[in-house]
């Protein structure tokens, strides 16, 4: 199979070969994958070298001038360095763009914490207008990025090497259902599905997948609470822990509720490792999710 990246490099020299409208920046990484499509298209496909502020200024200034940028790099570099270019170039001068991360919270752990960015989705949350998308699987990703490429908003799409084993339906927005129950809710985002999966087989509880965390499915949120015997629910995210239990306290005002957010914690793990082994040290394994998921569900 394919990762995620691989597609987003495949999708988006498509992309560029059927709609005009379209520039790809990059800032040397992942230049690798577009070596054709540069060929092709010189003028849309832009290397602006190590330079990540501008990076992201050269995309609001081409969405300025009417085109469809898709800014691509590690998220480290395309949200914590250049945030005030996101926050200026993009939502105050009131245009839209796609911002494509690689990296995640810790895909590349020997790269160190210069390349880890658990807190990207927290600090687009700061920002009004964004959509976020948080595929767990390629042909997700895909799917969610033709959609992204062709609208006209502010999305952000964030990539990882971690994938679950199979795609799941989706759309641009809202939860989906994958098992019913009646203890209670567990969120799962994008590839964090197979793990709370595991974690929950035999357990009495319903399963909601996001892919697009931002706007947040308050809606969905409420309806599996309705009809599950406690209002409690657990959000299961693959960045900073606590993420999103604003949003889903938000959606469940009217309701007496427990929530529970389960991410990467903000201590730093001072080790490199493996991406299995930070998975396991952020509690997100399997084993861990069912210890802390059943805790929490007992009253």
């Amino acid at each position: 199979m394919d990762t995620m990246r691989d597609r987003f490099a495949s999708t988006t020299s498509q992309l560029l070969d059927e709609d005009p409208r379209l520039a790809l920046v990059l800032a040397e990484i992942g230049r690798d994958g577009f070596v054709e499509a540069a060929r092709r298209h010189p003028d849309r496909v832009i290397n602006v070298g190590i330079r990540e502020q501008l990076l992201v200024g050269v995309g609001g200034g081409l969405a300025l001038a009417g085109m469809r940028p898709i800014v691509h790099t590690f998220a480290s570099f395309l949200v914590e360095r250049p945030f005030e270019q996101v926050k200026l170039d993009f939502g105050h001068q009131g245009v839209g763009g796609v911002l494509v991360s690689a990296g995640a919270s810790y895909d590349w752990p020997a790269g160190g914490f210069t390349h880890m960015a658990p807190g990207d989705v927290a600090l687009m949350d700061t920002l009004d207008g964004w959509t976020v998308h948080v595929p767990g699987h390629p042909d997700e990703a895909e799917v969610l990025l033709r959609h992204a490429a062709a609208g006209d908003g502010r999305v952000y799409v964030r990539l990882s090497m971690q994938s679950n084993q199979r795609a799941r339906a989706v759309a641009a927005a809202g939860f989906s259902t994958v098992r019913e129950g009646r203890r209670g809710v567990v969120i799962a985002v994008g590839p964090m599905l197979d793990n709370v999966l595991a974690a929950t087989e035999g357990l009495d509880t319903t399963v909601l997948y996001a892919t697009t965390v931002r706007p947040f499915d308050g809606a969905a949120l409420r309806r599996a609470v309705g009809v599950a015997d406690a209002a409690d629910a657990v959000i299961v995210e693959p960045y900073l822990a606590g993420t999103s239990t604003a949003a889903a306290n938000d959606a469940l005002a009217g309701t007496p509720h427990r929530v529970l957010g389960l991410g990467v914690a903000r201590r730093e793990l001072r080790r490199y490792g493996t991406l299995e082994e930070h998975l396991t040290g952020q509690g997100l394994d399997p084993a861990s999710l069912r210890e802390r998921i059943s805790a929490f569900l007992v009253r």
